[in-house]
């Protein structure tokens, strides 16, 4: 479904992918399967989204930006694409890569060049200006390491340790995985 008050430039829209008002898609975007597209969002030309794609309200998806499947963006989410920004100059555009299944959360600024990994959780109002590792979890102004996250969304100490059970996890290539 494409809202009629939404102007989407782009065929390469996936089946069951909804987009509301006021957002505009240009020309050249690629969009999966099934994701949601909230209302006032821009997307611009070389840009890639997966399937399974939540982008919340108010996200502006600049170009070299790459969201692989069932990712979550949080409302307001800005994202960066040039690390000398100056009016009609272009020295080159970063490119930036959200791995599979990561989240980042509402108001947070993803500085361009970087990637997050595989299901990593980025916290509400985090400055994200450097790389992450798969299943973890960073927050803050700058943002820094602060833990872990499961597979079944589980938050872990930077220690490994669930804390509300006290469970211990080690990790194996990256995830975490409950000490039995």
């Amino acid at each position: 479904m494409i809202h009629s008050l939404s102007d989407v430039q782009t065929d390469a829209i996936g089946k069951d992918t909804f987009v509301w008002q006021f957002t505009v898609i240009l020309k050249g975007a690629v969009i999966g399967d099934n994701c949601n597209i909230n209302c006032n969002c821009f997307i611009e030309n070389d840009v890639i989204i997966g399937s399974n794609v939540t982008l919340k309200s108010g996200v502006q998806v600049w170009d070299g930006l790459r969201i692989e499947d069932n990712v979550f963006v949080g409302p307001n989410v800005t994202f960066t694409n040039d690390l000398i920004p100056r009016s009609k100059v272009r020295l080159g555009f970063k490119k930036t890569v959200l791995k599979k299944g990561c989240s980042i959360g509402a108001n947070s600024t993803i500085i361009a060049g970087i990637e997050i990994g595989e299901k990593a959780l980025i916290g509400a109002g985090s400055v994200l200006t450097k790389s992450v590792s798969p299943y973890t979890v960073w927050y803050g102004n700058p943002a820094i390491h602060r833990g872990y996250i499961t597979e079944e969304s589980i938050i872990l100490t930077i220690d490994l340790i669930d804390s509300k059970t006290g469970d211990k996890y080690f990790l194996e290539n990256f995830k975490p995985v409950k000490n039995d």
